[in-house]
């Protein structure tokens, strides 16, 4: 079997009106940055909460966020989707859940905050361990300042340890915008629908994946290249090496 292969077939006219199949795909692709973008402040501010409370002295403090985190650590991501989007509504007060289901972005909605719950506990995770990595002199050290508890997380301990998160939550961003593509399964035209849906139309499917996967390469090694400026921006001088060294401790 002959595959005729068209490239040029990105600026013909898609079915969706005048515009091109190129502009197709970026307009999935901004439905994929902004569904990555909200879902990731959702996944940092959780993840926050939560990672603390699993560093904090109270036996009940520890088992909610153990518990939180097993309850969306446990469950496929796919599943959630269809959780979020078919069942809670119908979990809820018939007025809130048909309001819901008549949201006209609601597969958008949906997606962000499955993702945002789905991360968060990946990040609460890498923030806890990076409490649990300090010394315990760091925080010592607040209380002879006369911090109380929470003053010494917001000013001493959490400022290093957002430090320390800073690589693993990095690719984790990386993570969010991949996982974004099962989001087409309930209906959000992101970018992986929309390869699709141009595969679809145009029979031309190997172009429109190619292009696909370019975009996914290039927003990924954007958001590398970033978080590690960040990186370099928020490290502590002295506290941080860039190599290990035999017989010293970072």
């Amino acid at each position: 079997m002959n595959y005729n292969w068209n490239w040029g077939i990105f600026l013909e006219p898609s079915p969706y009106g005048d515009s091109s199949y190129l502009t197709m795909l970026l307009q999935g692709l901004s439905w994929t940055l902004a569904t990555a973008g909200l879902a990731a402040l959702i996944a940092l501010a959780l993840g926050v909460v939560v990672g603390t409370l699993r560093t904090l002295p109270g036996k009940w403090h520890r088992r909610f966020a153990n518990a939180y985190i097993e309850l969306f650590r446990n469950i496929p991501l796919l599943v959630q989707f269809f959780l979020w989007f078919f069942v809670v509504p119908e979990l809820l007060p018939q007025e809130w859940g048909t309001w819901l289901k008549s949201l006209p972005n609601a597969a958008f909605l949906t997606a962000v905050v499955c993702l945002g719950f789905f991360h968060s506990i990946r990040v609460a995770v890498m923030l806890s361990s990076g409490i649990n990595s300090l010394s315990k002199g760091q925080k010592m050290a607040g209380y002879a300042l006369g911090f109380t508890p929470a003053q010494t997380y917001r000013y001493v301990l959490l400022p290093m340890a957002f430090r320390l998160a800073l690589p693993p939550f990095g690719s984790e961003c990386l993570n969010i915008v991949k996982n974004s593509a099962v989001a087409l399964t309930i209906g959000l035209m992101e970018l992986t629908a929309s390869a699709r849906a141009m595969s679809e139309f145009s029979y031309q499917i190997f172009e429109a994946f190619t292009a696909a996967t370019i975009i996914y390469l290039l927003v990924n090694v954007t958001i590398l290249m970033l978080m590690r400026l960040l990186e370099k921006r928020t490290a502590v001088p002295g506290y941080f090496t860039s190599k290990p060294q035999s017989g010293k401790g970072v």
